[in-house]
């Protein structure tokens, strides 16, 4: 992995994009295997809108080597920092198809791996995450967090806006660490 010197707002823009994003639907069909998987895309569609609130965006570009092809990946965000990648696939006829196939299959992966999503079950219910169970967060964990919006001088409307709760009661589990996160890096740049 290659990165910009610094990565702090590229990381801080990566951990909003995730708070938003669900996992990639597996629309698509392997009838040799009866089984469905997530296309590129889906992957696509998860990363989209929230990459494009938070300033991310990426690159992909076929390479070859070592009998292989595959992509370079870069995730990149407005402030001109960036995140790069490779991913390389064996393949075993040497033909178009074959590297096609091949490039294809690691633009997939390489991408949903680069955003930090998961593959989710055969329906939209499962991207949105809304069949996961996920609890609200516990009282202390309340007070953490608006304790750390105060000593961030966070704006509290906007991070509730940010997470999609109407407050901070409302954040649930599966948000926490993410919030605590974003938080406690602001507080750290301070």
């Amino acid at each position: 992995m290659k990165s910009s010197e610094s990565i702090d707002k590229l990381a801080n823009a990566l951990c909003n994009a995730q708070t938003q994003m669900g996992g990639a639907v597996k629309e698509s069909a392997n009838n040799f295997f009866k089984s469905s998987y997530a296309d590129l895309t889906s992957v696509i569609k998860a990363i989209k809108q929230p990459f494009s609130d938070n300033g991310l965006s990426y690159t992909q570009f076929p390479i070859n080597g070592d009998g292989g092809v595959g992509v370079v990946t870069r995730l990149m965000h407005i402030s001109g920092q960036w995140l790069e990648a490779d991913c390389l696939l064996p393949i075993v006829k040497k033909d178009p198809q074959a590297s096609g196939s091949a490039i294809t299959y690691a633009r997939r992966y390489a991408l949903q791996s680069i955003a930090g999503i998961p593959t989710a079950d055969d329906d939209a219910e499962s991207a949105m995450l809304r069949n996961a169970p996920d609890n609200i967060i516990t009282d202390d964990k309340v007070v953490t967090i608006t304790n750390l919006i105060e000593q961030t001088e966070s704006d509290e409307k906007r991070f509730c806006k940010l997470f999609k709760v109407s407050s901070v009661t409302g954040l649930k589990e599966s948000q926490y660490e993410r919030a605590l996160a974003m938080l406690n890096d602001k507080k750290a740049q301070k």
